[in-house]
């Protein structure tokens, strides 16, 4: 039998789990440690007195009971833990959001709407929106730019065309077959540009096109010219390593994949798991919600190594949005 862990004797050590389903009821049990937890992290850190903006001065409050609020035992002023949060007039339960948030770091390969729907029994309208606004208001990627050894590389996500549309150029010639289904096929694409540390944190972002137009300038957004990049011999990296103090490339057309310590291995491991994500948890995703779903991918990718819970980061995230 594994040993247990002493600081948490429900999970072994030999565990790679931060925070367990456990940990969570036993911490967030309801409505009410979930406010409180708010309460503490935006206003109270003793969860008895805070700044009282009616007297100007810190205060005694008391929790409201007919209400999700606390009031200043001098003047009666409420102050609101949810207001300006994700939470705000959320006809949901408070527990259940911290729930989906909890399913959501939980797990490597994301989680479904419907999966959401079914977890905490609300309807499937509220189980996206709820997922929808953790991923685009709290897993928001950061600005800050990677240095060091990064690897930079385009991919093309989306579906192949339906069995109806290929029907349509099914009598043309062999290479005209070929050509129009290619061209079918990256009309329902969308370009996505990534840049990772190796050993670090990736930024992945939507762009138009795979030109040098949209990939340079999205390298110079994120990458210190001060770094090492590493590229494939697509075309529109060609001349970029003059801004940078090195830059090698991969030819990946001559089936050519390490070569010493020249590869981009990192970013293709990394777009391996948003897509297998998204073929397996949610099948197709649309062009107007994809940055989300990266954001989601990568913010999961950029804490894998915290020794803070994934799901504590993001809920103190929402406790200051």
């Amino acid at each position: 039998m594994s040993r247990v862990d002493r600081n948490n004797p429900k999970r072994s050590q030999s565990s790679e789990s931060t925070y367990s389903i456990m940990e969570f009821m036993r911490e967030f049990p309801d409505d009410a440690a979930c406010l409180d937890f708010l309460w503490r992290q935006r206003f109270s850190r003793d969860g008895e007195h805070a700044q009282c903006p009616k007297c100007k001065r810190a205060r005694k409050f008391h929790r409201v009971r007919s209400r999700p609020s606390y009031s200043c035992d001098t003047c009666g002023h409420h102050i609101h833990p949810t207001a300006g949060t994700i939470y705000h007039r959320s006809a949901t339960s408070l527990h259940l959001w911290f729930y989906a948030s909890y399913l959501m770091t939980s797990t490597r390969c994301a989680i479904s709407a419907k999966q959401l729907e079914r977890e905490l029994g609300v309807t499937y309208k509220t189980a996206w929106r709820m997922a929808n606004l953790i991923r685009n208001k709290l897993m928001v990627q950061d600005e800050e730019p990677l240095s060091g050894d990064v690897e930079a590389d385009e991919t093309f996500v989306g579906g192949k065309p339906r069995a109806s549309r290929r029907a349509k150029y099914s009598e043309l010639s062999g290479w005209q077959r070929r050509q129009r289904a290619a061209k079918d096929a990256m009309d329902r694409k969308v370009t996505v540009f990534g840049a990772v540390e190796r050993s670090g944190k990736v930024r992945a972002i939507v762009v138009a096109d795979s030109s040098a137009d949209s990939l340079q300038p999205a390298l110079r957004r994120f990458v210190l010219p001060s770094s090492t990049i590493f590229t494939d011999e697509w075309k529109a990296y060609v001349g970029v390593g003059r801004e940078y103090k090195r830059h090698h490339r991969i030819n990946h057309k001559q089936g050519v994949y390490v070569e010493g310590s020249v590869h981009t291995n990192t970013i293709e491991g990394f777009w391996s798991l948003v897509k297998n994500g998204i073929r397996g948890v949610y099948h197709s995703v649309s062009a107007k919600w994809l940055q989300g779903y990266l954001n989601e991918y990568a913010w999961r990718y950029n804490h894998r190594d915290d020794q803070h819970a994934m799901f504590l980061t993001l809920i103190e995230a929402s406790a200051s949005a």
